[in-house]
């Protein structure tokens, strides 16, 4: 079979939605872990799914990441939570892209009004040459338009380049709530805060930007269908004395260090933060951490996955839910003994790989492919039964 046939939309809409009842009908038992109050009354994150399918920027294995049309294609999928990251416009707008440099993700390029603009910066310690979000009004940024940040992995998805524009956070919450009354359900959101040092830095705060949202569109609760995510723990610290809802604090290598602690002079790195000690500390301010998927079972020198380790056992006694990220379809984003073939943009044996990391009881997972993790949780869902 061709890498086009096994994409077919129509193929992925049937999986996904039937992989989205079969998990629906069989995850209504709650996980352990202490729970708020509006939790044990059945609302609340507690309530979702386990797993719970995160669609990473949307359903973004399949359309431009961070679009409307990545967001509904991954409704429409059966995902059970839908991601968005936040960076401002220099008028302190909050829009949806993976980063604040937009080269690659939108045709700015093509635009000679804004040549002038293409800069260099340093971002967290990494110098970029671009355009970047921040040196933009909002109606300037609405003139661009989106694209496919990685074409040369996913031909398909440049049919799409060009159809939408770049969304603001508040565009989503309204789409959110039309979707809602739509579907009869609530839409979860999964918010990341992107650079939050930085952009706190040029005076463009993100925190209070969002809770200020949140609370507009009532989603500042505890119950609320949202969760805040951030790489930097005190952007979790700072909204959760703003609003209620819950924060996820992201986990990248062991090695690394989150930028605010690199501000701070904090020394700590992310393998001091996985430690039962660290999990506490994160726990007396989040409800759940978003680790890389090599800190929940590393890859071994080939590249192949080795023995899992006990951050999920750790993770859980401290009464956190686990989402890591992230799940992709093709061979170049699969651990070594799930590749298939010599194409690195083909897939390959995804379900193989999502059983592994399922097996170690994590919560959720991001996706960019929401459909395959779907039919992968009803899987590991039905060989749970017995």
């Amino acid at each position: 079979m061709t890498q086009g046939e096994r994409r077919t939309p129509a193929r992925r809409t049937v999986l996904g939605a039937a992989g989205a009842a079969a998990v629906l009908g069989a995850s209504t038992a709650l996980p352990t872990g202490t729970a708020h109050a509006a939790e044990a009354r059945g609302h609340g994150y507690r309530s979702l799914p386990v797993p719970t399918v995160i669609a990473h920027r949307g359903a973004s294995g399949y359309r431009p990441e961070h679009t409307l049309g990545s967001y509904r294609h991954a409704l429409d999928l059966g995902a059970h939570v839908i991601e968005q990251d936040l960076v401002p416009t220099r008028d302190g707008h909050l829009v949806c892209r993976h980063e604040n440099d937009i080269t690659g993700t939108t045709d700015v390029a093509d635009h000679p009004e804004f040549a002038s603009r293409k800069t260099t910066k340093s971002v967290d310690g990494t110098s970029y040459t671009g355009w970047f979000t921040e040196d933009f009004t909002l109606a300037e940024l609405k003139t661009l338009r989106a694209k496919e940040r990685i074409p040369g992995t996913r031909q398909e998805n440049t049919l799409y380049d060009g159809r939408w524009t770049v969304p603001t956070f508040e565009e989503v919450l309204r789409w959110a709530e039309d979707e809602g009354r739509r579907r009869g359900r609530e839409v979860w959101l999964h918010v990341e805060t992107k650079h939050p040092t930085y952009f706190r830095s040029l005076g463009l705060g993100l925190e209070e930007r969002l809770a200020k949202l949140l609370r507009r569109y009532g989603r500042h609760r505890a119950n609320s269908p949202v969760f805040l995510q951030s790489f930097e723990p005190s952007s979790i610290q700072r909204l959760a004395k703003l609003v209620d809802a819950p924060g996820v604090v992201l986990l990248s290598a062991a090695n690394s260090r989150p930028w605010d602690f690199v501000q701070s002079g904090d020394p700590r790195t992310v393998a001091d933060l996985v430690t039962p000690a660290g999990l506490r500390w994160i726990a007396s301010y989040a409800r759940g951490i978003g680790p890389t998927l090599d800190l929940v079972i590393p890859k071994d020198a080939t590249g192949r996955l080795g023995t899992p380790t006990t951050l999920v056992r750790d993770a859980h006694a401290e009464g956190l839910v686990l989402h890591p990220y992230t799940h992709r379809n093709e061979n170049s984003f699969l651990p070594a003994d799930f590749r298939r073939g010599t194409d690195p943009t083909a897939y390959g044996d995804s379900f193989g790989a999502l059983k592994r990391y399922l097996e170690t009881g994590i919560d959720g997972i991001f996706s960019d492919n929401p459909d395959t993790a779907l039919l992968a949780a009803d899987d590991f869902a039905a060989a749970s039964r017995g």
